[in-house]
């Protein structure tokens, strides 16, 4: 285990995820012989290591070698981000690093902007950028909304080191930075970020995302059924809105415990066809849909002409919290939107 948890720091994307996800799914053993704490210092100190060696890898001129050690510091702080739970202190030390490392981009290509998103001249917001690595051509966008209580700084860099080489540009914004805006609002604000990708000429406008993280996933539900230009929608199928709804229902009409199975599937799959996109619903541990309601979405869906599929993180429980495995989820999750966006487009046009 602790080989698996102490990979070789040599720049090495691929081998440093691989040795994080193996870790995460082994916390609980791994926390019998060392303490949670320590292995938060152990993965900044991975994540420093990196660090300093990318730094080292632009000194000596191997700037091929510098991105790859920044995602795998990137990937390493992460981890220790995530261990480090209540750890206000903790937490504000690896997201400086964090904060850090993406500057640091700065000195290579393509290289994170900071941008202006306006609506209708009432409201302002600031987004982090990441352009695909080809700019001679216009590329799928993605546009992510963080969860509660994370900046979309903290997001990008969870993501950097997934989108990095996937032929995708990504638009990143904070859940609290909107969380003051009327919900009748916030379709509109979000679709105006929609129009930003499509005016930038490195962004084909017909390939356009949206992924929810956490409280996220029910505005990108409402944006995709609100925004006939989203392609594809990692989200929450519908389902915040519905059990809403039941509960109103419910406490109309007195019934919670006699409302039918087949009444029940009606109501789920009549918000689920709003949605005009391929869908992914991101189901269980510290997201909005449980798992055994998405199962139950997914057998709505089944017999209707619905791209909807389904994932459910892995996570692990230790010290009575439960951590989700962050790399494995973002893989699916990326895969999954790289696949719709970006693969299927090339294979229309071969």
């Amino acid at each position: 285990m602790d080989g698996a948890a102490w990979p070789q720091v040599r720049g090495d994307l691929s081998s440093t995820r691989w040795g994080a996800a193996a870790f995460l799914n082994n916390l609980e053993t791994a926390c019998t012989t060392i303490s949670r704490t320590e292995w938060v210092v152990r993965w900044t100190n991975i994540g420093d290591a990196h660090c300093l060696l990318g730094d080292t890898n632009i000194e000596e001129g191997y700037f091929d070698e510098v991105a790859e050690d920044w995602l795998c510091a990137l990937t390493a702080f992460e981890v220790a981000r995530r261990l480090a739970c209540e750890d206000a202190s903790k937490i504000g030390e690896v997201s400086a690093k964090i904060d850090a490392v993406l500057k640091k981009f700065g000195k290579l290509g393509p290289k994170v902007e900071r941008v202006k998103i306006e609506c209708c001249d009432q409201f302002e917001i600031s987004a982090h950028y990441l352009p695909a690595g080809d700019r001679s051509s216009s590329a799928p966008a993605i546009l992510c909304i963080s969860t509660e209580g994370e900046t979309a700084t903290t997001l990008l860099g969870r993501l950097l080191p997934v989108v990095m080489h996937r032929g995708m540009s990504v638009l990143v914004v904070a859940y609290d930075d909107l969380s003051d805006t009327e919900r009748s609002q916030l379709d509109m604000f979000l679709s105006c970020c929609v129009d930003y990708l499509s005016a930038r000429s490195d962004v084909d406008a017909a390939r356009i995302g949206v992924y929810g993280d956490g409280l996220s996933a029910a505005l990108a539900t409402d944006l995709a059924a609100f925004d006939s230009r989203v392609s594809a929608a990692v989200c929450d199928g519908g389902l915040w809105n519905w059990t809403r709804m039941q509960a109103s229902v419910d406490w109309l009409t007195g019934a919670a415990d006699v409302s039918d199975d087949q009444v029940l599937s009606a109501r789920r799959l009549r918000l689920l066809r709003q949605l005009r996109c391929p869908v992914l619903v991101v189901a269980g541990g510290r997201g909005i849909v449980s798992a055994a309601e998405a199962m139950k979405l997914l057998g709505d869906g089944a017999g209707a002409p619905i791209d909807l599929q389904l994932a459910i993180p892995r996570m692990i429980t230790i010290d009575g919290e439960e951590v989700e495995n962050f790399l494995t989820a973002d893989d699916r999750i990326f895969g999954w939107l790289e696949h719709k966006l970006v693969l299927k487009s090339l294979s229309n046009h071969c």
